[in-house]
């Protein structure tokens, strides 16, 4: 398996709501994900636009699912999308829903 498979995927950016605290909010002291990429949930909780319904796909996500893709805000991205881990049960679902093989924690743990 390739050493860039999440670079091939992007299936976990286009799964579910990436929910975190607006703390993490470029608007924030300390805070590094740009606001502007985000909606409100309530006072304290924002989410990646484009994640917050069906179809899922966050607007920070650029290319095609599968084949190549690019997380624009990689350096800033949320603590979720941070805490997110190949091979982990949450990235099988993900990768499962878009057809994908599942990579095996042994895979992961190769690099």
């Amino acid at each position: 398996m390739s050493s860039n498979v999440c670079q091939q995927c992007g299936a976990c950016c286009a799964n579910g709501r990436v929910a975190f605290h607006v703390g993490e909010l470029d608007e924030m002291p300390g805070g590094r994900v740009p606001t502007a990429l985000t909606e409100s949930l309530d006072p304290y909780i924002a989410c990646m636009r484009g994640t917050e319904s069906a179809p899922c796909r966050c607007v920070a996500l650029s290319g095609t699912i599968g084949k190549a893709v690019k997380c624009r805000i990689y350096e800033w991205r949320p603590n979720p999308c941070q805490d997110f881990a190949m091979g982990s049960d949450g990235c099988s679902r993900a990768r499962l829903r878009w057809g994908l093989e599942t990579i095996a924690w042994s895979d992961q743990r190769a690099r």
